[in-house]
């Protein structure tokens, strides 16, 4: 069996400002952009600009009950891990873009990791691991 996780939907306030932010600020791509109207939203796909093939589902909340998850999609624990072949290069970078870091850098047993909020307050991990996986 060869499987492989190919999407991960976060909910998102609004598809533009989300796209802003993942491209413009993060650095990913903007992978589609599609209109959806038998459902009257928006099939928004990013991803880091690596080479992994796992991309972002920017799913707009649809209804009062979805809203109030966006930025907390993990119950305020580290949502999301993105993987860097330069930790310091990424870091400063992100900084400079105004990404708000959490936590410090560290180094781990595992890698070089620090945590930083996407716009909606989500947590992620900036990591580049010892082992380069």
């Amino acid at each position: 069996m060869n499987q492989s996780l190919a999407l991960i939907a976060i909910v998102v306030r609004d598809y533009d400002e989300a796209i802003d932010f993942y491209v413009n600020t993060l650095g990913f791509v903007l992978v589609e952009d599609s209109y959806q109207p038998e459902q009257d939203k928006r099939w928004v796909v990013v991803r880091p600009s690596g080479d992994g093939s796992t991309s972002l589902l920017l799913a707009r909340a649809s209804s009062e009950h979805q809203e109030t998850f966006i930025g907390n999609q993990a119950g305020g624990r580290v949502f999301l891990f993105l993987r860097t072949d330069d930790f310091w290069r990424d870091h400063a970078k992100m900084a400079a873009a105004g990404i708000t870091f959490t936590r410090e850098p560290k180094e781990a047993p595992y890698g070089i990791v620090a945590v930083f909020e996407d716009l909606y307050g989500n947590l992620w991990d900036l990591v580049q691991f010892t082992d380069g996986r």
